[in-house]
């Protein structure tokens, strides 16, 4: 048994993990745990429990929820005492296999000691894999996460910070937007991180949109606090204007590892060199600037051990593609590549799938698993030659090797890439079917639909605990059938039921019901809003398709059916292919022979976007 305390509290036992429900023994719990090993006085308990306002009977109220706790163990097959009764307190024993906290800090301690970047970039990477999302989301106790939460985020953060600045160090650029650009936008305190994203967008060739995050910055620096930027920044920005660059990347053991030496932009030679933007692949060669004579060149490295991908906290259901599509990965086929395509409409779980089944069968290969976004988060796409940069050059990796390629936008993103898992396979996921890459490559093709009623309760006691989902079980179908059982909407909806212990399912079920689905969305993450991923789906398509979309919006009544043809919007060929286009987007299901599809969640967004653009052209006109 394992507790997870870098996310929702929960209990896992291999790949099952039970997330506890909101109460005095899960708080319990939490504060023994940020502790491991430590005696854990009664008053800081007490705290822990009732903040500040304790009732008469603290003290035998919390014996009682030790042996609440202990018979919770007790049900998972726990012999023995966990929690430890001591002079003072209580204190919890607990290593890297039974705790992720300890874990965690472990693989930062043997980062320190690294000796060489690659080394410590590995084991930070795997240490930061181990938080699965809000912290203690599911502990209502007002003191830990006031006291305790910002400490164990700050370390965190430190992680990343360093873990990116390595990967800056070794010139991976693309890899550095991937993982610092939420951080930049979600911990605008810290300057390192937009440090990082600005040198990263620069050294990928981006310099205009460089300038306009710094020139962000700057106006949120001046206007909330009254400050200038850093000296980092500021020399990051001469550096920019001036078109400067800022050297090359050293792979070897002399990058300065962070944490021991800043890898800020600083004066004279005592500047680590860092990774210029690779040339347009067009390039001729002798317009390439050549290395000093006394470099020698650098044999590509053999690439080490990949991170481990961890399983997808609460997966559930799709047990049919799960297995169909593991057979198709591990079937052996050499010299050709095996590609599975997963498409479906926006939030369907195509992203959470294709990771649950590259957790499943990486085993199998043991040059690794790659898992590159092919979608900016600002909704551009990544080139070929931008993802390239990020596989192993050919006879690097120690074998077979699993491309997860998410988020691509067409067939021709892909092909390319394909030669890199020859011998390996391919996961693709996408909101369209790109036929075009079945026809001219194979694999197999898995379209997802929503979930099966039943899967969606499954999820819904996964995130929130059975125990939630069995007080109200009419409620809890009720805001899976409101949710259009698309998991994306089951887990937004299910994260602010955690954030919200006291809030029954049953009002949450109409308190969503009234603003569907503006409200399936999470303040503290944008890109969490159903509204956002379908808006992203619909702004990818040339703008004759999005006006189809909103004339279908403005067709489709209230209590119309989910059946759709050629004629809802006129009946010409023109209309027969918006609707071809619409599908393939994931914005409509099935289509000729038979008649079109539209999920109830996609049309009421259909109908609410086409009333708003239609308002909003209304407001605009002359008068």
């Amino acid at each position: 048994m394992r507790f997870q305390l870098l996310g929702p509290l929960s209990i896992a036992e291999g790949e099952d993990a039970v997330v506890l429900k909101p109460s005095k023994p899960s708080s319990l719990l939490a504060a023994l745990l940020i502790h491991p090993g430590s005696v854990v006085s009664t008053g800081y308990l007490l705290r822990a429990l009732w903040d500040e306002d304790q009732p008469a009977t603290a003290r035998a109220a919390l014996q009682s929820c030790v042996l609440r706790l202990r018979r919770l163990f007790t049900k998972y097959g726990v012999t023995g005492s966990l929690i430890e009764a001591v002079p003072g307190g209580y204190r919890m024993n607990a290593d890297a296999d039974t705790l992720d906290l300890v874990r965690f800090r472990t693989l930062v301690r043997a980062a320190d000691g690294a000796a060489d970047a690659e080394s410590e970039l590995y084991r930070l990477k795997e240490a930061l894999t181990l938080w699965q999302g809000p912290l203690l989301a599911n502990v209502p106790s007002p003191m830990l996460h006031r006291d305790e939460v910002p400490g164990l985020t700050e370390e965190r953060l430190r992680a990343l910070e360093r873990a990116c600045d390595i990967e800056l160090a070794l010139g991976r650029c693309r890899q550095v937007l991937v993982d610092v650009w939420e951080a930049a936008r979600r911990h605008p305190g810290r300057e390192r991180f937009s440090e990082q994203l600005i040198e990263a967008l620069y050294r990928t060739g981006r310099q205009s949109e460089a300038l306009s995050e710094y020139r962000s910055v700057k106006g949120r620096l001046e206007e909330e606090l009254g400050i200038d930027p850093g000296p980092g920044l500021q020399r990051l920005e001469l550096a920019i204007l001036r078109g400067d660059d800022l050297g090359p990347a050293a792979v070897d053991q002399a990058v300065p590892l962070p944490g021991r030496a800043p890898l800020a932009l600083a004066e004279g030679p005592a500047r680590p060199a860092l990774a210029a933007a690779p040339a347009p692949a067009d390039t001729p060669a002798a317009a390439l600037p050549s290395a000093p004579a006394s470099v020698p060149p650098v044999p590509l490295p053999v690439l080490p051990a990949r991170l481990p991908v961890p399983p997808v906290p609460s997966f559930t259901g799709r047990a049919a593609e799960r297995a169909a599509i593991n057979a198709s990965l591990t079937a052996r086929d050499p010299g050709a590549a095996t590609v599975v395509v997963l498409s479906g409409a926006p939030g369907i779980g195509k992203t959470a799938l294709a990771l649950q089944t590259a957790h499943d069968c990486q085993e199998g290969f043991p040059g690794g698993v790659f898992i590159l976004a092919m979608t900016r988060p600002d909704g551009s796409s990544v080139t070929p030659a931008e993802a390239m940069a990020d596989l192993p050059a050919p006879g690097t990796a120690a074998g077979r090797i699993l491309l997860v390629l998410d988020d691509v936008t067409g067939a021709d993103q892909v092909r390319p890439l394909l030669p890199a898992a020859a011998g390996g396979a391919a996961v693709v996921t996408s909101r369209r079917g790109l036929a075009g890459l079945v026809a001219t490559h194979g694999g197999t093709v898995h379209r997802l639909s929503t979930l099966e009623p039943e899967e969606s309760l499954e999820l819904l006691a996964a995130t929130l605990g059975p125990a939630r989902v069995n007080a109200e079980p009419a409620a809890a179908r009720e805001l899976a059938r409101i949710c259009g059982h698309f998991p994306l909407s089951l887990r937004i909806a299910a994260a602010r039921l955690l954030t919200r212990p006291g809030l029954r399912i049953d009002d949450c079920v109409a308190w969503l019901a009234e603003d569907l689905p503006a409200r399936l969305s999470l303040a503290d993450d944008p890109r969490m809003s159903v509204p956002h991923v379908f808006g992203g789906a619909l702004h990818r398509l040339e703008p004759r398709w999005q006006e189809a979309f909103r004339r279908l919006g403005d067709q489709l009544g209230e209590h119309e059916g989910l059946l759709l043809s050629s004629g809802t919007l006129g009946g010409s060929a023109e209309a027969e292919e918006a609707l071809e286009r619409l599908a393939d987007a994931g914005l409509l299901e099935e289509g000729p022979p038979g008649p079109y599809r539209i999920h109830q969640l996609l049309k009421i967004y259909a109908r609410r976007h086409a009333r708003e653009w239609n308002r909003s052209r209304t407001a605009t006109a002359p008068h």
